[in-house]
């Protein structure tokens, strides 16, 4: 159960951390690894049809277009933007991250994981529940099996979980054959059904007659499309995930890892085929859903509820083919949340152990596997395994992740000095802000639903950090030249630390240092010292390298100077360093900090300050069990 890190984020955490060497990744063709984001993006025409018309009725085929206007000129060159400047597969994440420092920016960046947990898991919830609505609508399944849709839609999330519990890795050819098949049958139902409607000549005739009588003319059909667009913001699925399975596409021999030019010029074609792609199946399915299927059909109850293009291959090409076609709706909605699952076990080891926000156990694939699936379970029960229900959460987490990466392309843009794309994209990111607000008022479920998953993500990392506050983690420990002199000058005699908070750094601060650890302690006037200076950076990261660097100030005094988050944490991790290097236990010593103890343990909690000695050696204690190889830690 606890074999293994993630698959999906392999990280070395600690000095003291055994990870399983990560296989070679040679990458595949672009249009291979589009298939695997393509069972999350594609698998949307499953039951966006349905919910177009749902929002928009007769005028559903003129808001389609709309929605497609804005994934070609607003989410297609926004995610193209993202591919260039976090080509590893962070997201727009790591990018608003790299914008703030120190808490701020942890908890920010908590929040957006809070609403990517959303869109991933009501993907996965979702999509199962529509593939049990296709599953249980199916004339030829048994009739036990109707009304039981959330029991199936358990069932199919189950089954889920189990693979990946098996260890699922990753599996592009299932995802090549999946998409290649149900696109192959989504053309057979388009063509019949524009046949249909040109045969049929009356019915585009009363399509158009019965929206001129309800909107009356061109602008304020646009202008009712732009009104209900919120609601179709499913349709722009599949962005964010496209750009999580970069690592994924193959690269071109010359690439680095700073500079991987062919994988990002691969992830862009990638992103703007899936987007011409779905944009011509979207309208195209709008079109012809609307003009053959009867508005009763699309409400909750009705046979085209959830399954509109379902619903025509069985109405048109009989019973055989539409079984088949929802076999295969069935497979890509159940895949879709494997994608969705497998952008999670990407998404929350990258960034919550390395903010030391997460148990250990959460480095390993199985465990959060098992949290995932419970969540989905709970997901399912609460929205009663209803399609139209978890539409708003869906299209929730959906539209703001879109405007976090609108919002940073903007901010790059901006720094880069492009002005035209800066003008650019924060029109854009006005039109995701605008779509998300109004999302937000209309469908407060789904904010709401991110709320708890913000909530539960903040507060479960807060009390693992607090949990882990004594843990050493300190990844590497690297000295200078100067550095290595002292610790090799010091390896034949008795090594003795004192540790310093550099105030002025004139020769009376050290002078008097020495002599005030001489009279507390006792130490022999014979045996000498080296100080250790610790500077705290960012008191909000976790884990870090240190890096020691050695300095002799007034010709006379050696001294370490370190920069980390925690001064306890930098000052164990050196001590334990020299004492492998040298074989000797060395020795620290430091004074009583005045002040409340909790305040300063909080001090040390949030700021990397505060309680120093005590907090160092219950480090050291942590990290050595043997008391007889612990390094000596003196306060006086």
């Amino acid at each position: 159960m606890l074999a293994g890190l993630s698959d999906m984020a392999r990280h070395q955490h600690g000095p003291q951390a055994e990870t399983e060497p990560a296989p070679a990744h040679k990458g595949q063709r672009w249009w291979r690894v589009m298939c695997l984001t393509g069972v999350d993006y594609f698998s949307t025409l499953g039951y966006q049809p349905g919910i177009a018309a749902l929002a928009a009725g007769l005028l559903s085929p003129v808001a389609t277009i709309v929605l497609v206007i804005v994934t070609l000129a607003g989410a297609l060159p926004v995610y193209r933007r993202v591919a260039e400047e976090s080509p590893h597969g962070e997201g727009s994440i790591a990018m608003l991250e790299r914008l703030l420092s120190f808490w701020k920016g942890k908890l920010f960046v908590l929040t957006l994981l809070g609403f990517a947990a959303t869109d991933f898991l009501i993907t996965i919830t979702l999509s199962a529940a529509d593939a049990s609505t296709h599953l249980v609508e199916n004339p030829h399944v048994p009739s036990v099996l109707q009304g039981q849709q959330l029991v199936v839609t358990l069932v199919l999330v189950a089954l889920l979980g189990a693979v990946f519990l098996k260890g699922f890795l990753e599996a592009i050819g299932v995802a090549v054959v999946l998409v290649g098949v149900y696109l192959a049958l989504n053309v057979v139902v388009v063509v019949v059904g524009l046949w249909h409607v040109a045969t049929a000549s009356h019915v585009v005739t009363d399509w158009s007659s019965a929206l001129t009588a309800e909107h009356g003319n061109v602008v304020a059909m646009v202008g009712v499309s732009l009104l209900v667009f919120p609601k179709l913001a499913l349709g722009l699925s599949g962005f964010e995930t496209g750009v999580a399975v970069m690592p994924h596409v193959e690269g071109h021999p010359v690439d680095t890892e700073e500079k991987p030019a062919g994988r990002i010029r691969g992830t862009k074609k990638l992103l703007t085929t899936a987007a011409l792609i779905m944009s011509v199946f979207l309208i195209a399915t709008s079109f012809i859903t609307t003009l053959l299927i009867p508005q009763k059909d699309f409400e909750p109850g009705g046979e085209a509820n959830g399954r509109a293009l379902a619903y025509l291959a069985h109405e048109y090409l009989g019973g055989g083919f539409g079984t088949v076609y929802d076999v295969a709706t069935i497979a890509i909605l159940w895949f879709a949340g494997a994608s969705a699952m497998a952008g999670l076990l990407n998404l929350m080891p990258r960034y919550l152990p390395r903010y030391g926000m997460a148990p250990h156990w959460a480095r390993a694939v199985r465990p959060m596997v098992i949290v995932f699936i419970l969540v989905a379970f709970l997901v399912t029960w609460i929205f009663d395994a209803d399609v139209d229900a978890q539409g708003g959460a869906y299209a929730t987490g959906v539209l703001v992740l879109i405007c976090s990466a609108a919002i940073a392309v903007t901010i790059a843009a901006r720094r880069a000095g492009q002005r035209n794309w800066t003008i650019g994209f924060a029109v854009i990111s006005a039109v995701f802000l605008y779509t998300t607000v109004v999302n937000v008022i209309e469908r407060p479920d789904g904010v709401k639903i991110g709320a708890c998953f913000i909530a539960g993500i903040i507060l479960v990392s807060l009390m693992s950090r607090l949990a882990r506050a004594f843990e050493l983690r300190v990844t590497h420990v690297t000295l200078d030249n100067m550095a290595e002199r002292f610790v090799r000058d010091m390896a034949n005699r008795r090594i003795r630390f004192i540790a310093n908070e550099p105030d002025r750094r004139d020769i009376a601060e050290y002078r008097d240092k020495i002599q005030q650890i001489r009279a507390d302690n006792d130490v022999p006037a014979q045996d000498d010292f080296v100080f250790v200076e610790v500077t705290v950076l960012d008191p909000s990261e976790f884990e870090a390298g240190l890096n020691v660097r050695g300095e002799v100030l007034h010709d006379r005094y050696r001294v370490l100077t370190l920069e980390s988050s925690s001064i306890p944490n930098a000052l164990a991790a050196l001590l334990l360093y020299v004492r492998d290097a040298t074989g000797q236990r060395p020795h620290i010593y430091f004074e009583w900090t005045e002040g409340n103890p909790f305040t300063n343990f909080l001090r040390f909690f949030l700021f990397g300050q505060g309680e120093v000695a005590p907090v160092t050696r219950e480090v050291l204690r942590e990290a050595e069990p043997k008391r007889s190889k612990r390094p000596r830690v003196h306060v006086g």
